[in-house]
């Protein structure tokens, strides 16, 4: 009982900064590729199908890690899980490095989704180890955050750095190296328990209770997520194709816009509710929406930007929209397949489309391909809109 006492007080005390940093860095990575989509284009003589198939076995190799080691590490411990995973993600780096051809990116796209799906639910499940409330502001807003950060360094190291194709790649590298030793320096902030194996068959319920409101919702989730599918794809290829602008942080910094928006969304509005920031997140996405294709169409980068910030500010205000409607009505032995069902659809969403946007891209071009998209996304937040005022209609109905 002593020795237990003294080990405990003896080992390192557990990092919110350092989780989240890690996490951070791990979505930085996953957005790194995104400004150099183009310049794969045009070194490797990809097409724009392509491009997007690229990116989106990302999100398919995510999901399946998600879906299948997303709670492993409640039973192997967090640290020997993100170590795992930190490993993964040094080789998905190195496999960017040592590309020459498509075939080599769509293998380091696969390992860095596996890695950061794994990684994505042990890290996130030690930060609310560590602080319960701090964890769940810092597991929404450290992806965004990183994604932004990924996505604007990658754009200047293209722009300024040597090696444009690989410098970033080597970087990160570095950092995954640094963060897999230093992860061993950190507290252990979960347990052991039996039972890992079976923890990897997937498990995808949505409850009875939950059925309606997830229903009433999905329009909403399917547009926000087909949105981000597109900028993380296909954004800058876009921006250098309408404007003209061949500086690789242009394209950069609207992706950026995109995502630090989304993160101050999700910060400012954490305390509003479901209903209340779904009308907000619909609203500002709308008038986002509509100001980017004016920017595109009038080839205006600063009106691409003022657009990709209100649609950021709806993109964030929508996710916590959506996930307040549901998560909130299952009981807590529901919540994790229920998560993994939001999952899915949120990661279909962000990847399928993405595929058939790269078509039309290629067919159409990239002006009118914007067109169609912003289109769809506007149309599904009004069926979603609609669905959710004819069912507040039909309950106050029932109550009367």
């Amino acid at each position: 009982m002593f020795a237990a006492a003294k080990s405990t007080e003896n080992s390192p005390r557990p990092s919110i900064g350092f989780h989240a940093l890690t996490l951070a860095t791990f979505f930085g990575a996953s957005a790194a590729p995104t400004p150099l989509y183009r310049i794969y284009q045009e070194n490797f003589s990809v097409s724009p199908v392509l491009i997007t198939v690229i990116f989106a076995v990302y999100a398919f190799a995510l999901l399946a890690a998600l879906l299948t080691a997303g709670s492993i590490s409640d039973h192997l411990g967090r640290k020997p899980v993100i170590f795992f995973a930190l490993v993964l993600e040094i080789v998905a780096m190195a496999l960017f490095v040592v590309a020459s051809g498509p075939g080599w990116l769509i293998a380091a796209r696969i390992v860095q989704g596996l890695a950061t799906g794994i990684a994505g639910a042990s890290l996130g499940a030690a930060l609310v180890d560590v602080d319960r409330a701090k964890g769940q502001i810092v597991n929404s807003i450290a992806p965004l955050c990183g994604m932004a950060v990924g996505a604007v360094g990658t754009s200047a190291l293209i722009q300024y750095g040597p090696f444009p194709m690989h410098l970033v790649y080597a970087l990160l590298l570095l950092a995954f190296t640094l963060q897999a030793a230093a992860i061993w320096l950190t507290g252990e902030t979960g347990g052991t328990r039996p039972g890992a194996l079976g923890s990897l068959i997937p498990r995808v319920t949505v409850p009875k209770q939950v059925k309606r409101p997830l229903s009433l919702v999905t329009p909403i989730n399917i547009a926000n997520w087909t949105l981000a599918g597109f900028y993380l794809s296909l954004v800058p290829s876009l921006v250098a194709s309408t404007t003209g602008s061949g500086a690789p942080l242009t394209g950069g910094a609207v992706v950026t816009a995109l995502m630090v928006s989304g993160a101050i969304a999700v910060y400012l509005r954490r305390s509003k509710t479901a209903s209340t920031n779904l009308a907000f997140g619909v609203s500002a996405k709308t008038l986002g929406i509509l100001t980017v294709v004016a920017g595109v169409h009038l080839a205006n980068v600063p009106l691409l930007l003022v657009g990709t910030i209100f649609t950021g500010v709806g993109f964030g205000t929508n996710f916590l929209g959506s996930i307040g409607t549901i998560m909130p009505l299952a009981k807590p032995d529901e919540r994790a397949g229920l998560l993994s069902a939001f999952y899915v659809q949120s990661y279909l969403a962000f990847s399928l489309p993405a595929i058939l946007a790269g078509f039309l891209a290629k067919s159409a071009g990239y002006a009118l391909t914007t067109d169609i998209y912003a289109t769809a996304i506007l149309l599904l937040m009004g069926v979603g809109v609609m669905s959710i005022r004819a069912d507040r209609r039909k309950v106050a109905g029932s109550a009367a």
